[in-house]
């Protein structure tokens, strides 16, 4: 976990705690010190930060997405008064954000999702996501056309990871095997570009394939 204040670390690490199956390796105070921590402690989920002093989180998540050859998963942690960094940082490769007066036991289980490779959002923060994803007719223009280049099916997919859903979800939905959804969804990230799930989810959002 990397936070620029002390006590939110130690909050963290007690409610994490109580989980059976998760351990906190290490903590970090500014985005230099997250990166230094991941290298030394190779976690499999990191919380990061955004608005912190020195080296701010979105610095943090590109130095690792660009650097590491299998960086961790890294979801956003934040109060969530800056939609554009947030944004920034789901665009830099975080697989997710969570804001900070996420109930405890529901933010142990978005960190398990989480390390499943599923993105995670908070309720609250993916309206506003929805709203601050599609302020710019350049940005609906450029996802609808990425998205053209798409079969139907494929569209239906990326709809649905606009909406956050796991493979398991998204076959129930179209009524196919999971492991034809994984193709899917692997063909869609490579047609449109994209690193991950978020990614592509952030291009359902900007083309209006997610209703708000």
């Amino acid at each position: 976990m990397v936070d620029d204040e002390p006590m939110v670390c130690v909050f963290l690490r007690t409610i994490l705690g109580t989980a059976g199956d998760i351990e906190v390796v290490d903590e970090a105070h500014d985005g230099a010190a997250g990166v230094e921590a991941v290298l030394r402690s190779r976690p499999d989920v990191v919380l990061m930060d955004l608005r912190m002093p020195g080296t701010d989180g979105l610095t943090a998540i590109e130095r690792l997405i660009g650097e590491l050859a299998d960086p961790p998963v890294i979801v956003v942690l934040t109060t969530f008064d800056a939609d554009q960094y947030v944004l920034r940082a789901l665009r830099a490769g975080a697989r997710g954000f969570l804001v900070k007066s996420t109930p405890p036991e529901e933010l142990i289980g978005l960190v398990r999702v989480a390390a499943e490779g599923h993105t995670v959002l908070s309720p609250a923060a993916a309206r506003r996501l929805i709203a601050a994803s599609t302020d710019g007719l350049t940005s609906r223009e450029s996802a609808r056309k990425l998205v053209a280049s798409l079969t139907e099916r494929e569209a239906e997919v990326l709809a649905c990871l606009g909406e956050g859903l796991s493979n398991a979800q998204i076959a129930a939905r179209l009524y196919l095997s999971e492991a034809t959804i994984k193709g899917y969804v692997s063909r869609t990230l490579e047609k449109l570009g994209c690193s991950n799930r978020t990614q592509a989810g952030l291009i359902a959002h900007d083309a209006g394939l997610v209703n708000p």
